[in-house]
């Protein structure tokens, strides 16, 4: 029985590796313009789940933790994108600049599951306080 049951879970396991799941990486339509040191911060520790610029690690072709991360990227994609960034009007920008240092001040982001895997995102005291000041004088 235990074979049965052992045999059984295998075959699962295998079939759901054939379960598409979407980790397209569209074109991008307007970058964000940053200050270079800025745009470093962003892109190391931001653009793999909130552009369409994501590195997709080899975990996420392993179902089903493949699942969840296709799924996070396009829930971060869809509450912000610096691949789209021109395609925010002024005030959204503003808004989400401000989102983005209160995330960062509040160590919400990156999230801590990305940077058990992610060392290279985490952000330095002066990555916090390159982000805090741009984020105090991005164009009001």
């Amino acid at each position: 029985m235990k074979k049965k049951i052992l045999w059984a879970l295998v075959l699962i396991a295998i079939g759901i590796q054939f379960v598409p799941v979407d980790r397209s990486n569209p074109p991008i339509e307007g970058e964000i313009a940053a200050p270079p040191e800025v745009a470093q911060i962003l892109e190391r520790s931001c653009y793999d789940c909130h552009s369409h610029e994501v590195r997709w690690p080899w975990y996420g072709y392993v179902a089903p933790v493949s699942w969840l991360v296709a799924y996070d990227v396009e829930e971060a994609r869809e509450h912000l994108n610096f691949s789209r960034w021109d395609q925010y009007e002024k005030e959204e920008q503003l808004e989400l600049v401000e989102e983005i240092w209160e995330e960062v001040e509040d160590h919400e982001m990156p999230l801590d599951i990305y940077l058990w895997l992610h060392r290279d995102a985490v952000l330095s005291e002066v990555d916090r306080q390159t982000l805090r000041g741009w984020s105090t004088t991005f164009e009001r």
